[in-house]
């Protein structure tokens, strides 16, 4: 497929991630940025994404929404770029894409918003005991030198960025181990050039809306 990515997004969404993605890979593609609020829910956007909700990408003739599967689509994409491993060595890669995306995800929002649940139900939540599941983190990136083997991969663009912004603004705690990988793969070029293309585009909004 030819046609360049187009990325749906805000500057402060999780379409920063899709956004490093999209560096790693150093391939031409568009943005098309949308405000929170009316943008979101006008009846052009909600044909990508019926929910009103960024990030989406388009490729072609390919819509594909939900950031974790967005960043494996473009792995496979483009796989030149090296950001998945072999399919026979993608076991610990997609259990990472979908236990960050699933029970980690819902541990620190639950946290966040105050929501306890009780001992009689911990059971049915899929990250069970908190402590646990921040040990099982820990030892993962500990391991290795990436998340899901040798190599750096989305899983890492992934992982990275929860652990960055849960850290910094959600209240989870502050492991040493977690600082350092945050900090590893995030001193990479394409992060910088992604950071930077955000920052730049929220300066321009804010000033958008302040003259309006």
């Amino acid at each position: 497929m030819t046609e360049d990515v187009i990325l749906y997004t805000h500057p402060m969404s999780r379409g920063r991630m899709v956004r490093w993605m999209l560096e790693e890979i150093g391939r031409p593609y568009t943005t098309e940025w949308l405000l929170y609020g009316p943008a979101m829910k006008d009846p052009a956007y909600r044909a990508i994404n019926p929910l009103g909700k960024v990030p989406a990408i388009r490729h072609g003739e390919t819509i594909v929404t939900e950031t974790p599967a967005i960043l494996a689509y473009l792995a496979d994409a483009f796989p030149q770029a090296g950001l998945a491993p072999e399919p026979s060595a993608r076991g610990s890669y997609y259990r990472w894409l979908f236990f960050t995306a699933g029970p980690v995800e819902s541990m620190v929002i639950n946290n966040a918003c105050g929501f306890v649940v009780p001992d009689e139900k911990r059971g049915m939540m899929g990250y069970i005991d908190q402590k646990d599941m921040l040990d099982v983190i820990e030892a993962a990136i500990t391991a290795g030198p990436f998340i899901a083997g040798d190599k750096f991969s989305a899983a890492d663009v992934y992982v990275a960025s929860h652990l960055g912004f849960q850290m910094n603004m959600l209240g989870m705690e502050k492991r040493p181990a977690f600082v350092d990988y945050t900090q590893r793969m995030t001193s990479r070029e394409a992060f910088a050039r992604a950071a930077a293309i955000d920052a730049k585009a929220l300066e321009e909004l804010k000033a958008h809306t302040k003259s309006d």
